[in-house]
């Protein structure tokens, strides 16, 4: 496989899922040999440890329509001079403009249903889902141009031991939920915690408990409906960590309740990953994703009585769970493996390439 030199950009002030897939997808790109740079605000998540050594840039992009900021993202791309540029949503890809025939070729890869005005420049543009491809084309994008690959994932390896239940004030016999994401309005962790408040506080005979794991500005406002629901003894709040591996492995089920906004969803290729049921909700994403009853079970968005029916089946129907479980970590390695994405990607980037 010929090496391709790529500059990986994303303008993101904060982690959350789609900042994930960026570090998951520029790794697995560096760990296939081919040369891989990231370019990133700055001030984003830049610690060495997460990157394993991949050669980072960092720059102020300051505003989406900033000419200096535009500017400067030139200024790099021609002195690294790198045969793909790729950006990620809309700051980096508003910033980064390479009209000329010799320049690299820019792909914008789009996760969401962006406002799309600040797109069109790119040459060539990646839906990780069919739904977004089907947006572009419905917004006069050029079909021969526009590609769909979905994400993958692939559990780490073990490490050391798994994060401890009891250093979370974790009962070692409880059901633990997890449920991963930014805590901002389109993840629906209201939905979940008022599903936990119609749930009694014992399923089949173990306490059930709620670990959130994720920060952001509706922090405040969830805590305290937490409270006024009178299940914030059962809720524990991890906040944003840079490995989530260790909590994966000490939860039970996986709840994954985002509202109908919500494009692909990560967690739903984590929990398959880990090996835990899932318990989702019915958003865009996961209509294309999930075979509800084979794979996962699926309840309407923003319906708490759906949610805990799901969440119930999940701790008292044991067989049933296990099954999910079993079927969704075979989907993953049939059709979200690493393996499979990359090549998918590397094969894009050389097509794209010979016929420039």
């Amino acid at each position: 496989m010929a090496e391709i030199h790529s500059l990986q950009v994303i303008g993101s002030k904060a982690f959350g899922g789609a900042e994930r897939w960026f570090q998951r997808f520029s790794l697995a790109l560096a760990e296939q040999g081919q040369p891989t740079e990231l370019l990133v605000r700055r001030g984003f998540g830049l610690d060495a440890d997460i990157w394993q050594g991949l050669p980072r840039h960092a720059l102020p992009m300051r505003t989406v329509w900033d000419p200096l900021s535009r500017w400067e993202v030139a200024r790099l791309i021609r002195r690294l001079r790198p045969a793909i540029v790729q950006t990620y949503m809309g700051r980096a890809t508003r910033l980064t403009h390479l009209p000329r025939a010799t320049d690299p070729l820019h792909i914008a890869r789009i996760g969401g249903y962006y406002k799309l005005d600040g797109y069109h420049h790119a040459h060539a543009w990646i839906g990780n889902t069919r739904g977004i491809c089907d947006y572009l084309l419905g917004h006069g994008f050029p079909a021969r141009r526009v590609f769909h690959i979905y994400n993958f994932f692939e559990p780490p390896p073990a490490r050391g031991a798994t994060a401890e239940r009891a250093t979370w004030g974790l009962p070692e016999e409880a059901w633990v939920l997890l449920t991963p994401g930014r805590l901002i309005p389109v993840k629906g962790q209201s939905t979940l915690l008022r599903a936990l408040g119609m749930l009694p506080t014992e399923l089949a005979g173990r306490p059930l408990w709620l670990l959130v794991l994720g920060d952001g500005p509706l922090a405040g406002a969830l805590r305290a409906e937490a409270h006024s629901l009178g299940i914030a003894g059962r809720v524990v709040w991890a906040g944003w960590q840079s490995d989530p591996a260790p909590f994966y492995r000490m939860a039970d089920r996986v709840v994954f309740p985002s509202r109908d906004a919500e494009t692909f969803g990560n967690v739903i290729l984590e929990a398959w990953g880990f090996g835990r049921p899932l318990a989702s909700t019915a958003f865009r994403g996961a209509r294309e994703i999930l075979r509800p009853g084979e794979d996962a079970l699926m309840s309407p968005c923003d319906d708490p009585q759906g949610l805990a029916a799901s969440i119930r089946r999940l701790c008292e129907e044991p067989e049933l769970a296990e099954s999910l479980a079993g079927q969704g970590r075979r989907r993953l390695e049939r059709e979200f493996s690493r393996a499979a994405v990359m090549r998918q990607y590397t094969d894009l980037y050389s097509r794209l390439i010979e016929q420039r």
